[in-house]
Order: structure tokens, then C-alpha cells, then sequence
């Protein structure tokens, strides 16, 4: 016979895995940037957002069995904002400053 229970629980503990997973991979590509590039895309200052991540790393591990805790949620949703706004502004301002590379207009390149 098929146990529920016991695939609700599988489901929760892969999905507090996937969780954490992503907010490591978050304060490891935080830790990557330099400092300048955060001033440089408006996006607050590098150790605001190692802080940020370090926090969500640790309440995701202290979470991982079960994931849909308030705690859980806050850090996805901070490694999420990082993720989300954080590195793509980053990853922008990195592309800028290198010879020989694609000029960017407001709808693409040109």
C-alpha cells in the first residue's frame, strides 16, 4: 500500500534540500563580486548581502526538515531578492567594463 506520510515527508526534505542548495549557491556568488560592483549597480554594500545570505544559510540548515517555517521562508525569499535583482545587476555592471564587447542598448544589443 502506498504510505502518504511518507512521501510528504520526502517531498518537504527535498524541498528544504533545494531551498538551502540555493542559498548557498547565493552567498557563494555574493562572496564572488567585488565590492566596487555593488556600489557601482545601487545595490546596497557586499557585506550587507553576506550578511544577508550568511543569515539565510543558517536558518535554511537549522530548517532543512521542515522547510514551510516562517524562518525557512525568510531566507528563501532573501536569497531569492539576491538572486533575482542583486546578481543580474551585478553580472550587468561586470559586462561593461571590458574592451571589444558588445555595446548594450535599452532593448538589446547593437
Amino acid at each position: 500500500m502506498f504510505d502518504l506520510n511518507g512521501a510528504q515527508g520526502l517531498i518537504l526534505q527535498l524541498l528544504g534540500l533545494a531551498a538551502f542548495i540555493m542559498e548557498v549557491w547565493a552567498l557563494v556568488d555574493a562572496a564572488r563580486h567585488r565590492q566596487d560592483a555593488y556600489v557601482a549597480a545601487s545595490k546596497r554594500t557586499k557585506t550587507f548581502w553576506l550578511v544577508v545570505l550568511g543569515v539565510a544559510v543558517l536558518l535554511g540548515f537549522v530548517s532543512l526538515r521542515n522547510p514551510l517555517n516562517l524562518f525557512s521562508l525568510l531566507a528563501v525569499v532573501g536569497a531569492g531578492i539576491y538572486l533575482a535583482d542583486v546578481r543580474p545587476a551585478l553580472r550587468q555592471v561586470g559586462r561593461r567594463g571590458g574592451g571589444g564587447q558588445q555595446r548594450m542598448g535599452p532593448y538589446g544589443p547593437w
